[in-house]
């Protein structure tokens, strides 16, 4: 039982890191970059952030290589 304690607390601390994180990039812009596809018609509304998934996976790759780098 130890084990599955470890484990529901670092998902919740990564969960709320990450809800951290959203919230941080909303306030910088991401989600309205140019690029982004935002549809709206009527009482359709259809939303896919493609330049800021990019961004964040540029981002995000970086990162791991430099903490996660194998010799």
């Amino acid at each position: 039982m130890g084990n599955i304690g470890k484990i529901l607390v670092f998902a919740g601390l990564s969960l709320a890191a990450i809800g951290c994180l959203i919230m941080l990039g909303g306030r910088l812009g991401l989600g309205k970059l140019p690029g982004d596809i935002f549809i709206k018609k009527g009482n359709f509304t259809f939303y896919f952030p493609l330049v800021t998934s990019i961004i964040i996976s540029i981002v995000l790759s970086i990162l791991l290589n430099l903490f996660l780098k194998r010799r």
